[in-house]
């Protein structure tokens, strides 16, 4: 048998007994996975976080692991900051892996189906909630590490297979836009908008290109949800009442703007890179104004916290002077708590996703993405 300088891979049948089935599959290393084996790794924010913030010392505000986050699926809080799945959780499931744990999970270490890098709070630039959060550039660090580890189970070339055919997820940007709001934020005195946007595009431009280093060619992206309009803006600016908060929306308008034109020149200057763009702002906007016609009851309102909108971030966490309200069937409900989407919202975006809804993903769906040799 000759060996070259391209991957040597031994195909296995491994014949399940119970059905009669054989399946074709792939070693790597001493590991066999499933011929079309497709790891998941994840970067950014609370959005796709299943759960790092329980591992750092970091504030309450910031940790979804009281109840009743996890109430509708878990039954008991995992981390994931709604009622139950996150969008990671059913792309995993769409991928045919086991929910993705995780990555400073103590016992995770079966990186062969991938990864979770993703803190809640965390934003592309290193000063966001700086100390508090696992910011963009450190999750890669983290990527570095495991990978390191990857390489010495597997052997380079097998390794670089497994991250060339593997899917990235990342979801970032929103809590770099929420923090210039914050009372104590002097970030939207010190650049332009134009300016500010610039930096966070470039902070994850920045780590989309490493990431392809390593060999990543697969991406999928969500842009940042119409954050004016969420529950949590009238806590911001509570004079606005039912009404948007537009200067925070137009700052997202720019972001998402720059995200689109980004990617579409990475797709010319990274060899093999192909993307999935998810429209996350249209997605919620449509269920904010029309929540009906998506089987929702409520589009404005949390179904988890305190105010008139539930627009404050205590759910799970009241004190004796504000106690937090819960709704009585999270599905009814656009959003679980002051900004993070239910359930039921993760698991309709995540069918767009996957299936490549032109109205919401672009240029292709994850299902396509992964079809991609």
């Amino acid at each position: 048998m000759m060996m070259g300088s391209r991957p040597f891979y031994l195909i296995c049948l491994v014949v399940l007994r119970a059905t009669g089935l054989i399946v074709p599959t792939q070693c790597l290393g001493r590991i066999c996975l499933p011929e079309e084996h497709v790891a998941l790794f994840i970067f950014g924010d609370s959005i796709i976080d299943a759960g790092n913030n329980n591992y750092i010392n970091t504030t309450a505000v910031l940790q979804a692991n009281v109840w009743p986050y996890g109430e509708s699926y878990f039954k008991y809080p995992s981390g994931r900051a709604s009622d139950g799945r996150l969008i990671p959780d059913f792309i995993a499931e769409y991928l045919k892996l086991p929910f993705i744990p995780p990555y400073l999970h103590p016992g995770y270490h079966r990186y062969t189906d991938g990864a979770n890098f993703a803190s809640a709070g965390a934003g592309a630039l290193v000063e966001t909630r700086r100390g508090l959060v696992i910011d963009l550039q450190t999750q890669f660090h983290y990527f570095e590490k495991m990978e390191r580890v990857l390489r010495q189970k597997l052997g380079e070339a097998e390794t670089r297979t497994l991250l060339s055919r593997a899917v990235y997820l990342i979801s970032i940007g929103t809590n770099d836009y929420l923090v210039t709001f914050a009372n104590s934020s002097t970030l939207q005195y010190s650049y332009s908008r134009e300016e500010y946007v610039d930096m966070v595009i470039g902070n994850m431009t920045t780590v989309i290109k490493e990431i392809h280093k390593k060999g990543g060619r697969k991406f999928a992206f969500l842009n940042v949800e119409p954050l004016g309009c969420v529950p949590l803006a009238k806590a911001i600016k509570p004079e606005i009442g039912g009404a948007c908060m537009e200067e925070l929306t137009a700052l997202v308008k720019l972001h998402n703007k720059a995200l689109s034109h980004v990617l579409q020149i990475l797709e010319t200057q990274l060899k093999g890179f192909k993307y999935s763009h998810a429209d996350l702002y249209t997605f919620v906007t449509e269920r904010i104004n029309d929540p009906l016609k998506y089987g929702f009851k409520e589009g404005k309102k949390g179904c988890c916290g305190s105010g008139s909108y539930r627009e404050n971030l205590n759910c799970g966490k009241g004190t004796l002077t504000e106690e937090y309200e819960l709704c009585g069937n999270p599905s009814e409900y656009v959003f679980f708590d002051a900004v993070h989407p239910t359930e039921k919202a993760y698991q309709q975006l995540a069918k767009l996703m996957w299936d490549g809804d032109l109205n919401i993903t672009w240029p292709y769906g994850i299902k396509a993405l992964v079809g991609h040799k």
